[in-house]
This record gives C-alpha cells, structure tokens and sequence, in this order.
C-alpha cells in the first residue's frame, strides 16, 4: 500500500479574536513539600523546573523529594492518623471535605489558569470541565464521611491507615480529588506524589487544606519523579497504595507490592474503542469522537482513541470528520477560543510523532489538520488514520495524543472482536439508535466503562476503573469507598 499524508482543505480554521484568560494567578518562582501541614524545603536542596508546554519556558522551580523526605511525610501521616484523623467522630471529617470543596469553588479560577499553564490543556476543559468535578468529588465524599455502614450494610467498615498516593499529569487535580476525597472520608491520612510535570495545581491545593483548617499530617504532598514515586510505593509504613499511570510502571508496582501486607488499586493505559453502527446520528456521533480524543489533546487514558465504523457509512463519516476537524482551533490554552491546547511535555510529543511515523510506515494513510500551529513550545495537529488494521501500532499502543485510528466493520459480532483485540480494557463507546443493540454490544465489550451515545462523561457518583492491562479497582462512587477500608 502506498504510504499517503493527507492535508486536510475542506475549509480554513475559523479566525476569532484573542480572548485571554485575565483572572490573577498567584503562581510562586518556587515551591516546596507540603509535610505536616507546612510547606518545607526538600532536605537536600534539590529542585526542578516545571516547563509551560505552550511556550517551552519555565514556569516554577518544584521541591524534588528523596526517601528522606518521603519518611518525614509517612512518620507525618501515620501520626495524624494515630492521634487526630482516626479517632475523629466521622460527622467531623465530612465537615473538613464540605469546607475544602467549598474553597475549591471559591478559587476555581484561577486553578483552572493554572492547570492549564502547566499542563497545556484549554482553559474551556478546565475551567468547565476539571474544576466542577475536582469540587464536586469533595463534596460527594464529604456526605458519605458518616454513612459508611449504610454503604457496607452487615459490615463494620475500618479505615486501612496511611495511604500512598501517585497521580499521572493528564488531570493533575481531578486525579487528586479521586484519591484524597474517598481516602480522608474513610478515614485515612494521606501522602500524594503528583507527576513530575504538573505539581503545581497539587501545591495550591494543599494552601486549600490550610485554609480549611485540615489537622497537620492528613495530607502530605511530595513532588519528584519517578525515584520519589518509588520510594513512596516502597515505604514499609505505608498500607495502601493507589496508583495512576502506565501500564509499564503499574506492573512494576504491582511486583513491589506483592507479598506485603499493602493494598493496591491501579488505573492503567487504555486503547478506547468508539463502535459507530450504520443506524446512528452521524453528526451527533461525529462530536462525540471530537470530544473524545480532540478536545483532550487524547491526553486521558480512556480516550476515544480507535474509531470502528460500520462499513457502509465509512466514507460519509470520514468527510464529516474530516470537515470538523478543520475547523478545531489549536493555540495559547488560556484564549477562550482554542479548542486544542499544547502537548504535556518535549517526551511526550516525541513519543506522539514517532508513532504517527510508525503509522505511515506501515502502511496507514495520515490525515492532517491544515491549521497553523505555534512556533514554541509543544504542540500537535488533529489528526486520523485510515486504512488502520488491528497489527499498527497506532491502533495497539497507547499515543496520548490527538491522533486517531480508523477501521470498518460489518457486522456486530465483528466490531465487538476488534473492540476487545486489545490487551487493555478501560473504556469504550456505543453509537446506535437503538437502545436493544446497545445494552447486547455493552454486554460483550471487555471495559470497565462504556458510554453510549456520548463520550468522556463523568461524575463522582459512578465507579470507574478497568480489565485486563487496565489495572483493577474502582475509583468514584460508593465503589470509591471499598479501596479505603477494611
């Protein structure tokens, strides 16, 4: 097969004028640990730089913590949990959770601005999208801090202890309100190592704690890469672990893990199959992919990221795409027009463009948005593939991108065996008008969530988490709660 790039021309990229983002934001040339209800300096003195993906420059200088400072942050947790968190009546701590979700309201401006200066994302995702869960975790937490038997009726549910918290950078603080609401609500205490790129929104989050008059030592937070992850993960004092992240780094914790008493939930990589039959709102199903892959930069790990179409509406479906992706703006992620913002980091772009190579080597056919893209810092086009078999690369491993893989189907049966031909088994979706085709495809796909006629929708009362190389355990909902007692 002949190796083919198309640039899209179905149309320029709407023009509109600027619009920035023009809310303050307090953000800091450094910051520190959060141990003990304190910010400190790591005690070896070491920091490094969070980069704004949009531009390529330094944003902040971050703490990096080494185990010495992980067992500051353990002594710190396990001592609250002791003496403060544990005992507490648990009306008190549901008290502590409304307060903090509260703040969260109050500041979510101006956090929205700063996850995305440090993570690339639109303002639009998480100004409307990321902040309201964020508060909304909390407070769906906080009513349950003193239900916990109603939820685990013949039981007497106990909290685990100190929790071991290590959250990715595609959702800096949606992925830390998953972990710290269920946790403190159940009555644990809490050490958290967000990613090495996205600290920032972390360590406002802990200012939050503070104000909300959370005791010292509830929630530590310690930044670094993957040696600070690890040595938390490693910590003998630490009894449960829960983790965000590859399916790479998932395993190797799951092997440190194994024959100690620790508990373990882990959220890994996914491979997102989108099943549109021939019977569906092609135009409603169109936007359902865009926001599944697009509008996130494809940066969630349940991104829409296969697109399986029913054969007879491949081409109509492909044009339609084709046209909308056109018209996506991707630029500055604090202007209220753009659609697609920047690339996490330097890496992970390198990693997107080696498997879009990969793509064309093999034989797919790339399509390419025709828009202009900045010339710093860390960006990608929306793009497809066409011509995708189920043996690319693109369609197997995990891009963290806006890229697509497209391939046809033509019976049921058939597009459920492709949807399944993955090791992972987070997510997927389901476009048919007919309710009967959606509840039997649902009940073959192996995905810990399917949507149907909709896509990357949320909400705090409803479990999510994944089969296979997906991890185990379920984050959200009355679920949530069960990984944080025992």
């Amino acid at each position: 097969m002949d190796k083919k790039k198309h640039h899209l021309k179905f149309g320029s990229s709407l023009s509109y004028a600027p619009a920035p983002e023009t809310t303050p934001v307090p953000l800091k040339k450094q910051y520190e640990l959060f141990i003990n209800g304190e910010f400190v300096a790591p005690q070896s003195g070491s920091y490094f730089n969070s980069v704004n993906p949009a531009t390529g420059k330094r944003l902040a200088r971050i703490a990096k913590a080494e185990e010495s400072d992980i067992n500051l942050a353990v002594k710190s947790a396990r001592r609250a949990y002791e003496k403060v968190w544990g005992p507490m009546p648990p009306a008190e701590r549901g008290k502590y959770l409304f307060r903090i979700a509260r703040i969260i309201q109050e500041k979510a401006r101006e956090l929205a601005i700063l996850e995305s200066m440090d993570g690339g994302k639109p303002i639009k995702e998480s100004r409307d999208v990321d902040l309201p869960l964020v508060a909304a975790h909390f407070f769906y937490y906080a009513g349950w801090a003193d239900k916990l038997k109603y939820a685990f009726p013949g039981k007497d549910p106990r909290p685990l202890g100190v929790a071991g918290q290590v959250i990715p950078w595609n959702f800096p603080l949606l992925m830390a309100a998953w972990k710290i609401a269920p946790a403190l609500a159940c009555g644990n205490t809490v050490v958290l190592k967000p990613a090495e790129t996205t600290s920032i929104t972390a360590m406002h989050l802990a200012e939050i704690f503070q104000d909300a008059g959370l005791p010292p030592g509830v929630v530590n937070i310690v930044s670094g890469a993957g040696e600070t992850g690890a040595a938390l993960v490693e910590h003998d004092d630490v009894d449960k672990i829960a983790f965000t992240g590859s399916t790479a780094v998932g395993k190797r914790i799951a092997q440190s893990v194994a024959g100690t008493p620790k508990k373990l939930t882990l959220e890994l990589g996914g491979k997102a199959a989108n099943i549109v039959f021939d019977d569906c709102t092609i135009d409603q199903a169109v936007e359902g992919v865009i926001n599944g892959i697009y509008f996130n930069q494809g940066h969630v790990c349940c991104a829409g990221s296969r697109l399986l179409i029913q054969e007879s509406i491949h081409d109509d479906f492909v044009a339609r795409l084709s046209r909308r992706i056109e018209t996506l703006r991707v630029g500055d992620p604090l202007d209220k027009n753009t659609d697609i913002g920047a690339i996490n980091s330097k890496a992970q772009l390198k990693r997107i463009t080696e498997l879009v190579k990969t793509g064309e080597e093999e034989g797919a056919e790339l399509h390419t948005s025709s828009c202009r893209i900045p010339e710093e810092g860390f960006w990608h086009r929306p793009s497809f593939f066409t011509g995708v078999t189920s043996s690319h690369r693109v369609a197997r491993e995990e891009i963290f991108g806006p890229v697509l893989s497209i391939m046809t189907f033509r019976t049921p049966a058939e597009a459920v065996s492709l949807a399944n031909d993955t090791c992972y088994g987070l997510s997927a979706g389901i476009w048919t008008d007919k309710g009967s085709k959606i509840f039997s495809i649902a009940d073959q796909l192996k995905a810990g969530v399917i949507w149907a006629n909709t896509f990357n929708k949320f909400d705090p009362t409803s479990p999510f988490g994944g089969y296979k190389e997906s991890g185990f355990g379920r984050e959200g909902g009355v679920q949530g709660l069960s990984a944080y007692l025992s």
